[in-house]
């Protein structure tokens, strides 16, 4: 598992090669948070590092010390030490940064995200205290704000997976994400709607009309990527208008969308290997894109007497089957 660098140099290495993942440090976001509000009520002192009393970026870079972390001094250093996060991505441990609190121009405020659209930082009038991001005087006065954690990975995925490498390559490249909670949960089935998004994360098709299924609102959380993927004639719709979004997807339908996805049936892997399965027949209707997933398959997960091709196609294997598909050599 990922190792915790102490060193932010280190860290904004690591961040300038690494795509932003969503799987995050849950230790150390619980240890940032739990010294951080330990430190509630301790006065605003101009120059404090202490618990006899800090400013707002002493504040910060004791807490953070506290987990390992060593942060520049000042709000304005702090800020460029990790790696940028939008307002809409803060997860608990990320720094938030504000301007105009004071005279002086640019950066002079920085507090710890706390959740909730929460902050923790040290006020000149109350001394360490919780605020809403969206209150009438910090709303305004929002500048940014930088993540610091590194990626510990996910609390629920282990080396000895047979999906590990597909798992965190996927994740690097925000094309699967985690949960907040730092789990992947590898064994939660796939929705049709899930897999539209993902497969598009990968293709990256913008659709020319966004109203492609009746059952799919325009705004719906999935309605740009299922109208992608319609256009692309890789997921269709049933007879009735509707795609069924929240339907799961089984292990046959997933080979058959991901072969017509990634254009691997015109690679006539099929027509070069026999199927080794015992519950899949050449008559199958999903049977030549079973046997193109078992033959590209890197991980081993498909490395099995039988395919269950009924069975739901969990996360894990979803991603296993992407991560092949992927990196197939054509």
């Amino acid at each position: 598992m990922r190792q915790k660098f102490s060193k932010v140099i280190l860290l904004v290495l690591i961040f300038s090669v690494l795509p932003f993942t969503t799987a995050f440090a849950q230790s150390s976001q619980e240890e940032i948070i739990k010294t951080a509000k330990a430190q509630l009520g301790v006065p605003y002192v101009y120059g404090g590092t202490t618990p006899r009393g800090f400013d707002c970026s002493g504040f910060v870079t004791y807490v953070f010390g506290k987990a390992g972390y060593d942060l520049p001094r000042t709000s304005s250093s702090q800020y460029h030490a990790g790696t940028k996060v939008a307002k809409k991505d803060l997860q608990p441990g990320d720094l938030v940064f504000f301007e105009r609190t004071y005279s002086k121009a640019g950066i002079t405020h920085a507090g710890i995200y706390i959740g909730n659209n929460e902050f923790i930082s040290a006020t000149s009038s109350k001394g360490i205290k919780i605020d809403s991001l969206s209150s009438s005087y910090w709303g305004p006065k929002y500048y940014g704000a930088t993540r610091i954690l590194a990626d510990e990975g996910f609390s629920d995925v282990s080396e000895k997976d047979l999906a590990f490498e597909a798992i965190y390559a996927l994740s690097d490249s925000e094309i699967i994400q985690g949960f907040e909670d730092g789990t992947f949960r590898p064994d939660q089935a796939v929705t049709r709607g899930q897999a539209a998004a993902i497969i598009n994360r990968v293709l990256k098709k913008t659709p020319k009309n966004i109203s492609a299924f009746k059952d799919v609102p325009k705004g719906s959380r999935f309605a740009k990527d299922i109208a992608a993927i319609k256009e692309l004639g890789i997921i269709n719709g049933f007879k009735d208008g509707t795609f069924r979004p929240d339907a799961y997807m089984t292990r046959a339908e997933m080979a058959v969308i991901l072969e017509g996805a990634f254009k691997l049936n015109e690679m006539k892997i099929a027509e070069a290997n026999t199927s080794s399965y015992s519950d899949i027949t050449p008559a199958y209707w999903a049977h030549d894109a079973i046997v193109t997933m078992s033959s590209i398959d890197s991980t081993k997960i498909f490395d099995t007497d039988r395919y269950y091709a009924t069975h739901r196609a969990t996360r894990a294997f979803f991603t296993a089957a992407i991560f092949n598909s992927m990196n197939v050599k054509k």
